[in-house]
């Protein structure tokens, strides 16, 4: 049994406190009645209020919302065929230089990606805007989705997987009527983490971005240069609230399905015993 000491238990104390208290005086700061952000003034909610008036930041959290869930759904397709492809096939040519180019985006700095697909987007002529900054986000999300797909293929039991195909399913059918229910809460959860990437990101969007296309980090990094108004607390707020309703929901339904894993396991130990 692991003995706490007191310096053990201050350094945590400490450790959370410089992560996670900053988060909380900004979700308290959004109730205040004050202009000023640092003065508490009382309990108030006309922030919130006021917040479906600020055009700019509705507009920009919109924009930032359908480049988010756009490039999340196409990012996990793609991010599982990635992931299926490194696991099952282990012998293919190239299969280095395609697993260098699933993980580049993990190790690569926000920076060199911006600047490298900007450079890409003016040389093919494509107009930057919407499309380029969802296209710039299927790209450095998709890895993430590989890598957590890929470690729950790596313990997933074939032999199921095989039987279907001895029952005569076709390799297509024993992946969605097999495979994917098995993996699902795999896949959900690399979906919510490249939801959750592109709602954050701001140097590669600022790189890809154009007219009319500008998500709510840059909009929010714009208006602080010039000082933190209420509702730029209230907005950060919301997409506190909408993130860890996110993980709540990928946490209950990824532990749902191992229960039931498990139940079913020991019902077929209890048919075969």
């Amino acid at each position: 049994m692991v003995r706490w000491s007191r310096f053990n238990i201050a350094s945590v104390v400490l450790g959370f406190s410089f992560l996670y208290l900053p988060i909380v005086l900004l979700v308290i700061f959004s109730f205040n009645e004050s202009r000023l952000v640092t003065v508490w003034a009382g309990f108030s909610t006309k922030w919130y209020t006021q917040l479906w008036y600020n055009r700019g930041l509705l507009d920009a959290a919109w924009v930032t919302i359908r480049v988010a869930l756009l490039s999340a759904t196409v990012a996990t397709v793609l991010g599982t065929m990635a992931a299926l492809t490194l696991v099952r096939y282990l012998r293919f040519r190239g299969r280095v230089l395609f697993s260098g180019m699933v993980y580049a985006p993990l190790v690569m700095p926000e920076v060199i990606t911006g600047l490298s697909l900007l450079l890409l987007f003016v040389a093919i002529g494509l107009d930057r805007g919407f499309w380029t900054i969802t296209l710039a986000h299927i790209t450095f999300t998709m890895c993430f989705v590989a890598v957590v797909v890929q470690s729950r293929l790596l313990s997933f039991d074939r032999s199921i997987e095989e039987a279907a195909l001895d029952l005569g399913a076709t390799p297509i059918r024993a992946f969605f009527a097999i495979t994917l229910p098995v993996i699902a809460p795999a896949v959900f959860s690399g979906w919510v983490l490249a939801f959750t990437l592109s709602l954050d990101d701001l140097v590669i969007a600022s790189f890809t971005t154009g007219p009319g296309a500008t998500t709510l980090p840059m909009k929010i990094y714009s208006q602080v240069r010039l000082g933190v108004t209420p509702e730029i607390n209230a907005i950060c707020t919301i997409l506190i609230g909408i993130v860890a309703l996110g993980v709540v929901i990928a946490s209950a339904v990824t532990r749902r399905r191992e229960i039931q894993r498990e139940r079913d396991e020991r019902a077929a130990f209890a048919v075969s015993g």
